[in-house]
């Protein structure tokens, strides 16, 4: 199981948008350059966190991309989530007739053990924290001024 580039990217233009005051806006040339996303993935990104309500965009001179949300409210499990779909280790974790074996198969339940510590510990993350952490760590490595 691996996470999709599209997944690592929407995550990184999140911690970027959390990193500003609420309301700033931020361009798309600004979120590639500070994300390091290539063009042809961004719009995507953009739009599949929109779609999501995680983001706004505003068109115009003055406009951009701000968060839609506080960055305390939004979850690491929530971006990725935006982007992949909900995480589910194994079809037989999805409700309804998804697997005949599921009332007796030994191992259904440590699919939904490793399901519930995954999703605990992504869900445990706020954008905030995560953009205070990349803003501390840029420090201490002498690393640019945030964008």
């Amino acid at each position: 199981m691996q996470l999709t580039r599209a997944a690592d990217y929407a995550v990184r233009v999140m911690i970027h948008l959390a990193g500003h005051p609420a309301g700033v806006r931020t361009t798309r040339d600004e979120l590639a350059a500070s994300g390091d996303v290539p063009e042809h993935f961004l719009s995507k990104i953009l739009q599949a966190l929109s779609r999501s309500g995680l983001i706004n965009s505003h068109r115009g001179v003055a406009g951009g991309y701000v968060l839609a949300r506080a960055a305390e409210t939004i979850t690491l499990l929530e971006v990725i989530e935006a982007m992949e779909g909900p995480i589910v280790l194994n079809v037989c974790l999805t409700t309804g007739p998804s697997c005949e074996r599921k009332g007796w198969c030994s191992v259904h339940p440590v699919w939904g053990e490793a399901q519930a510590a995954l999703t605990g510990v992504l869900g445990r993350y706020t954008m905030a924290e995560l953009a205070k952490a990349a803003a501390e760590n840029l420090n201490r490595c002498g690393g640019a001024e945030w964008k």
